[in-house]
């Protein structure tokens, strides 16, 4: 009922499209740079790591009140995974207490009343206290950083080699997944942007991505991202094997059938009535 109603797209000013986002621009944000107090969005099947664009369908009262005053202001919020998605009106329990500072980059208003955000992930955080839950959530926050890694040391390179090739047989083995995800996946460069984008992509649990998120070392956490892939490809290997028996026995069942015409059309035009006939007839 909604087909023939358009969609409001908040615009930015002299930008009528949303601007191509490089995935590996600087994400680090300084505690100067964000109130004393942070809007936070709970967020409900999905995690956003640093870096990551993703979209956010938001249509709880307090989620929209939440993002129209961010969007209005400097546009930075707080984002944190629900640890039950099917919690309507999550508390302060209800959500993780690690997420991302994160950047509304557009806003659309749609037909049916909900608000689509357009979000970038900058920095992972953890929550020191909430403020207040009314009209949303606020809370003060600490900016996690990043531990210091040697990004050049034989493990590190040997993680990133690793990752990329569970990546690109996730690709081969998966048919649904687009193959620009391959394009994308080779213009990445920098390690932490890699284990950020393909955990981002991982068809896990939230509460793995959530592992993967609070992991403070990136050695460690790009290693946690490959037990999970790994295990993604085995149940995708399982999956293409099933698959293919499946196939297989529907081809010779297929196979048979034909065979069984072709010797009744046989039979029929050289008069033989067969065994099935004269069994009948005594």
């Amino acid at each position: 009922m909604f087909r023939n109603k358009p969609i409001q797209l908040v615009q930015e000013e002299n930008d009528d499209l949303i601007q191509m986002i490089n995935p590996e621009q600087e994400t680090d944000l300084k505690p100067e740079d964000l109130p004393e107090e942070l809007a936070i969005l709970p967020i409900k099947n999905t995690v956003l790591f640093p870096g990551v664009v993703i979209p956010i369908t938001v249509g709880r009262q307090k989620s929209i009140k939440l993002v129209k005053k961010a969007y209005q202001g400097n546009r930075i919020i707080g984002v944190l995974p629900q640890k039950n998605a099917q919690q309507e009106e999550p508390t302060i329990d209800d959500i993780y207490r690690i997420g991302t500072v994160a950047r509304i980059i557009k806003m659309l208003v749609l037909p049916d009343g909900n608000t689509t955000i357009i979000i970038q992930g900058k920095n992972r955080f953890s929550i020191k206290e909430f403020v207040q839950e009314e009209p949303y959530l606020t809370a003060r926050i600490e900016l996690l950083a990043e531990s210091k890694a040697n990004l050049n040391s034989r493990e590190a390179k040997a993680i990133v080699q690793s990752l990329k090739e569970a990546a690109l047989k996730i690709l081969k083995l998966n048919p649904e997944i687009p193959q620009e995800a391959q394009v994308a996946l080779d213009n990445i460069q920098s390690m932490s942007f890699l284990i950020n984008f393909l955990s981002s992509n991982l068809n896990v649990d939230v509460s793995d991505k959530q592992k993967i998120l609070e992991t403070p070392n990136i050695i460690d956490r790009g290693t946690l991202l490959l037990q999970y892939m790994s295990r993604e490809i085995q149940m995708l290997e399982i999956k293409s094997e099933i698959q293919k028996k499946v196939h297989t026995d529907i081809d010779q069942q297929q196979r048979d059938y034909y065979l069984r015409q072709q010797i009744r059309v046989l039979q029929d035009e050289l008069g033989f009535d067969g065994p099935d006939k004269e069994i009948e007839a005594l």
